[in-house]
C-alpha cells in the first residue's frame, strides 16, 4: 500500500498557474503508475495525467494536454502537477493516485491507492 498526501491547492485567477504536490510513502520501492485525477462535485472523477516511475513515460488526457505537466522527483518520492493557463472549468478537487506496475489506465477504477485531495478554485 502507498500512502499519498497532496498539497498546493488554493485559489487563483483565470490564466494563472498552480503546482500541486503529492508525497508518497509506504511501498514505494517497486515501479508504479502514479496519476492525477480531479472531481467536480456530483460528477465522476476525471483522469488527467499519469507517469510510470520505471521510465518516466507520461500520458495526458486531451482536456489538459499542453496546459498541465506531470513530473516526479524520485529522491523526494514526490509527484507534481504543474497547471498553467487555468480556467474556471478547472475548478475541482484534485487527487493523487497510484497503482503498482505500468500505466494501463487513466480513470478512477484503475488506481488502488488515493490521497485525500486538494481543492483548486479558479475565478474569472
Amino acid at each position: 500500500e502507498v500512502h499519498l498526501v497532496e498539497s498546493g491547492g488554493g485559489s487563483v485567477q483565470a490564466g494563472g498557474s498552480l503546482r500541486l504536490s503529492c508525497t508518497a510513502s509506504g511501498n514505494t520501492e517497486q515501479n508504479m503508475c502514479m496519476g492525477w485525477l480531479r472531481e467536480v462535485s456530483g460528477k465522476e472523477r476525471e483522469g488527467l495525467a499519469t507517469i510510470y516511475t520505471g521510465d518516466g513515460t507520461t500520458y495526458y488526457a486531451e482536456s489538459v494536454k499542453g496546459r498541465f505537466t506531470i513530473s516526479r522527483d524520485s529522491a523526494k518520492n514526490t509527484l507534481y502537477l504543474q497547471m498553467d493557463s487555468l480556467t474556471p472549468e478547472d475548478t475541482a478537487r484534485y487527487y493523487c493516485a497510484a497503482r503498482q506496475g505500468r500505466c494501463y489506465g487513466l480513470g478512477e477504477p484503475f488506481f488502488e491507492d488515493w490521497g485525500q485531495g486538494t481543492q483548486v478554485t479558479v475565478s474569472s
